[in-house]
């Protein structure tokens, strides 16, 4: 049987990602630091090892033990707006750790490296994006995530290490870390919801986005290593239908069973409109999305209600404080 690693198995994709390919039967070893995750999220079929992408030794030791054949790395620390203002943790955790598992994965002769990238790299091109738009990030988030795809189209070019890059956005769902003030809208909503404030909207509200519920997404992920059509390709992966964060803190609201009360704060330097075209992945690996918006928010809506309120807590390694947001100080 085929050793699959999943890095950031932990985490809110991650974890879910483990669950499909346990569910197809395949031998999973996890690696995660618990920085952004949490062990429980982990499914009790798979090898957990608690450690870091940036230890290059244990990294290596993974793969000389395990015989590892696949690679899903998922590990990253996602926060784009923040990641101006944190460029080293962002690059040293995002794209060195990333190199890591590249190195051994063309030194091991893995089958496929997939990776899990990031709308934000396409910055603010126009909409529907698609895999054949020129890059354009505006962060420094987006800016690492490109460089890893450079990385993986040139070591396959040179060293024929196989890969698959998937390009999610916003994507939902049980187990995203709702404490986290810096990333995932709707988890953000939620907790304040629970903690009695009102949700926070940056700008006017009218920026787009097209959100996704994490049970469409983790299955095609899983199975892409077995489509030979989808090596060496970009995906983007997500729901076509765009929405106003205003509407969405309706639809939030509403799947909390509460009435929307709404904050409107200084607006920050992001994509006005991101949404995608999903031609590509609906052809080579037959994507169909199953869940509508308002049903993805319910399902998440019982889970954090029973899950509970968490504290947002502040990131502790601000490396620029110039034209930080005031609401990430609160």
């Amino acid at each position: 049987m085929s050793a699959i690693l999943v890095t950031g198995g932990a985490g809110f994709i991650g974890s879910h990602l483990v669950d499909s390919l346990i569910s197809m039967g395949k031998k999973v070893t996890v690696l995660d630091d618990l920085s952004g995750g949490f062990r429980g999220n982990v499914n009790p079929k798979a090898t957990f090892i608690k450690g870091s992408i940036l230890n290059n030794k244990l990294v290596t030791a993974i793969f000389e033990k395990r015989r590892i054949s696949f690679v899903f790395h998922l590990a990253a620390y996602a926060a784009e707006g923040l990641s101006h203002f944190i460029k080293r943790y962002n690059y040293k955790n995002n794209l060195i750790g990333s190199v890591n598992l590249i190195n051994a994965s063309i030194k091991y002769n893995i089958q496929c490296f997939v990776f899990t990238s990031s709308i934000a790299i396409y910055g603010r091109n126009l909409c529907p994006m698609s895999e054949d738009m020129t890059p354009l990030p505006i962060d420094s988030y987006g800016i690492a995530k490109f460089a890893v795809e450079q990385e993986l189209n040139i070591s396959h070019d040179l060293f024929g290490l196989n890969y698959i890059i998937f390009r999610p956005h916003n994507v939902f769902g049980e187990r995203q870390n709702i404490g986290d003030k810096y990333r995932n809208v709707i988890g953000i909503f939620m907790n304040q919801i629970m903690c009695g404030k009102s949700l926070t909207i940056f700008g006017d509200g009218t920026q787009t986005r097209a959100f996704t519920y994490i049970k469409d997404v983790a299955p095609v992920i899983a199975r892409s290593i077995y489509v030979s059509k989808a090596y060496n390709q970009i995906f983007n992966v997500g729901a076509d239908e765009p929405i106003s964060v205003n509407k969405l803190a309706e639809e939030v609201s509403k799947a909390m069973g509460v009435s929307s009360n709404l904050r409107y704060v200084k607006e920050r330097d992001e994509v006005k409109d991101a949404y995608c075209s999903h031609k590509k992945i609906n052809e080579t690996l037959k994507f169909k999305p199953k869940y509508s918006l308002p049903e993805g928010l319910r399902i998440m809506a019982e889970w954090a209600k029973k899950y509970g309120s968490r504290k947002s807590k502040s990131f502790k390694n601000i490396e620029i404080r110039k034209n930080l947001p005031n609401v990430w100080l609160e």
